[in-house]
């Protein structure tokens, strides 16, 4: 069964940092791109950031470029995102995301309050 599962999430202050990790299993992880999104309260689920099957490639939303930075490991089948200079916009659930096959993590809370 293919399953993303996203840890990390949690509240911090704004300015602060967190590491969201994204561990996949059943595919053929180093064979496809992966992405993550959020979407906030009464928001559409929005790109966050993209990052190609070898991480070669990596593209971000003009919002979070700059603070925001995708890697992966593909021997562990993990991707991450290091969040940096959280602002309480940056507050969403995170989903990871494989945008070619359309699989999906369940998402992790992230909260950026004083």
């Amino acid at each position: 069964q293919v399953q993303l599962v996203e840890s990390g999430g949690g509240l911090v202050q704004p300015g602060g940092s967190l590491r969201l990790s994204c561990a996949a299993s059943g595919f053929t992880f180093s064979s496809y791109a992966m992405s993550w999104y959020r979407q906030a309260p009464g928001k559409e689920r929005q790109l966050v950031a993209f990052i190609s099957s070898a991480g070669g490639t990596k593209n971000y939303a003009g919002s979070v470029k700059g603070r925001f930075t995708i890697s992966r490991d593909n021997a562990k089948n993990t991707v991450y995102l290091q969040m940096d200079s959280l602002k309480p916009e940056d507050t969403a659930v995170y989903y990871c995301n494989a945008p070619s096959p359309g699989y999906w993590g369940q998402g992790t809370q992230v909260t950026v309050s004083s």
